[in-house]
C-alpha cells in the first residue's frame, strides 16, 4: 500500500476546497492511502510514511501560508537524507498571481531534495468548477501513478 500525503493550510476556505478535491479523486484509486492533514497537524513521521506529496496553500502576500512554512520548518533537517526523489505536487490558491508563494515552495522542495512529479494548479481568484477539476485531477493523476509504480 502506497501512501499520498496532502498537507495544507486555509483560512477562506478556498485551498481547503481544492486540495479536498484532490484527496477525494486520490481515494479512487486502489492501493493508495490518501492521508489529508492541516499542516499544523503534519510532522517528520508523516513525511517519512508518505510515498508522495501535495502541498496545498493560500498565497499570502505574495508566499505560501505560514503554517505550510512551519511544517517545511519542522520537518527540513530530520528528513535530511531521508526523502531525496519523494514526488511532490503544489496546489496554490491566489489572490494575485500565485508565483511567489510557488517559487518559495520550489526553492525549499530542492533542498530537501523533491522532485516536482506535476505542474502546479494555481488558482487566481475564486474557485470553480474548472478548479476543482484541476485539483481533483492532480490527485487522481499522483494516485494512479503511485499505484502502477510510475513514481
Amino acid at each position: 500500500m502506497k501512501t499520498l500525503l496532502l498537507v495544507y493550510a486555509s483560512q477562506s476556505g478556498h485551498t481547503l476546497a481544492l486540495v479536498t478535491a484532490a484527496a477525494a479523486a486520490a481515494g479512487g484509486e486502489d492501493n493508495v492511502a490518501v492521508r489529508l492533514l492541516p499542516a499544523l497537524d503534519a510532522g517528520i513521521d508523516d513525511l517519512l510514511a508518505c510515498h508522495a506529496l501535495v502541498l496545498a496553500t493560500p498565497e499570502n502576500f505574495g508566499y505560501m501560508a505560514g503554517t505550510l512554512k512551519d511544517f517545511l520548518d519542522r520537518t527540513f533537517y530530520p528528513a535530511q537524507g531521508k526523502v531525496a526523489g519523494l514526488p511532490y505536487a503544489v496546489i496554490i490558491s491566489a489572490g494575485n498571481d500565485g508565483q511567489g508563494a510557488l517559487s518559495a515552495i520550489r526553492r525549499i522542495a530542492s533542498g530537501y531534495p523533491l522532485h516536482e512529479a506535476l505542474p502546479p494548479v494555481l488558482v487566481k481568484g475564486e474557485v470553480t468548477e474548472a478548479a476543482l477539476a484541476a485539483a481533483a485531477e492532480l490527485g487522481a493523476t499522483l494516485a494512479a501513478a503511485l499505484s502502477i509504480g510510475a513514481i
